[in-house]
């Protein structure tokens, strides 16, 4: 906030105009599009200190990019790891996740594009929707698959348990935390607003509720669904959903003669701290 209005105030540059509401605007995309431009256009050697600008904003967003396409497609594939196997099927598998996301986007570069990644950024890839996954993927890894054995697994992959403070923060910091302010935001929540000066119709609202539910609902959604189709008691279909299932691509990392609760004893940095890959018959 203080950047933008001191732009605006630089003498005999920028204060012969009153300040718009994007330049005002203390987060959003404003400030990254509108405002800070400007300011690097004030600056001296203004040329090169724009390109390093937007070369930082080029590197940030394929940073960003390869986090949500590769989870996105590791977890595709995971569901088929031997069914429908094919030459180049990862690469396949990305190029169609980047083509999808590409035509998705186009609609943000149109004279209204500003308004439609709002409602994207807004609802579905921040605030509420990743705290609510979040807490949510903490409750799967420490309570469903279970904490002690994610330890196990780590251990298996970097040859040294982690310290028991992470398993204390899976277990119960995260999860709390993330809990604590998700109903803070649900209970403080505002009509979106571009600028602080446009407000979205209802209509507009209710897609960005549908983004958000589209992924927010997937979980209770499918442990409903697979808990309806298990057989049995639900004692019996709980135990059933949660038990792992190993497929030969875990099996030939993991060691069936060593002790994993010894690996606890070593320490990273250490010659004694070495990963052994097993192989395993299957």
């Amino acid at each position: 906030m203080c950047v933008c209005v001191s732009v605006e105030r630089a003498p005999g540059r920028a204060a012969t105009s009153p300040p718009s509401p994007a330049l005002l605007s203390p987060v959003g995309p404003g400030l990254a599009f509108i405002a800070y431009p400007k300011a690097v256009s004030l600056m001296p050697v203004a040329p090169l200190w724009a390109a390093l600008f937007f070369f930082m904003l080029l590197l940030l967003g394929l940073d960003s990019q390869f986090v949500g396409v590769e989870g996105f497609v590791t977890g595709i594939l995971d569901l088929f790891p031997g069914k429908y196997y094919m030459r180049y099927r990862r690469e396949i598998a990305v190029a169609i996740c980047c083509l999808l996301c590409f035509i998705i986007d186009l609609s943000m570069v149109t004279q209204g594009g500003m308004y439609v990644f709002q409602l994207f950024d807004y609802y579905s890839a921040s605030g509420m929707t990743l705290l609510w996954q979040a807490f949510w993927e903490c409750v799967v890894v420490a309570w469903v698959y279970g904490a002690d054995r994610f330890m196990d697994d780590v251990a298996r992959m970097i040859g040294y348990r982690p310290f028991p403070w992470m398993k204390w923060c899976w277990s119960f910091i995260t999860p709390c935390v993330c809990m604590g302010i998700f109903l803070f935001h649900l209970l403080n929540y505002k009509p979106l607003t571009y600028n602080n000066v446009y407000v979205y119709p209802w209509w507009g609202e209710v897609i960005g509720w549908c983004l958000a539910l589209s992924s927010m609902l997937c979980i209770p959604v499918s442990l409903i669904y697979k808990l309806f189709r298990a057989k049995g008691t639900f004692r019996e279909r709980w135990d059933y959903l949660t038990k792992p299932v190993w497929g030969a691509h875990h099996l030939e990392y993991m060691a069936p003669d060593t002790d994993i609760k010894s690996l606890a004893s070593l320490t990273p940095g250490t010659d004694d701290n070495k990963v052994i890959i097993f192989e395993s018959v299957m």
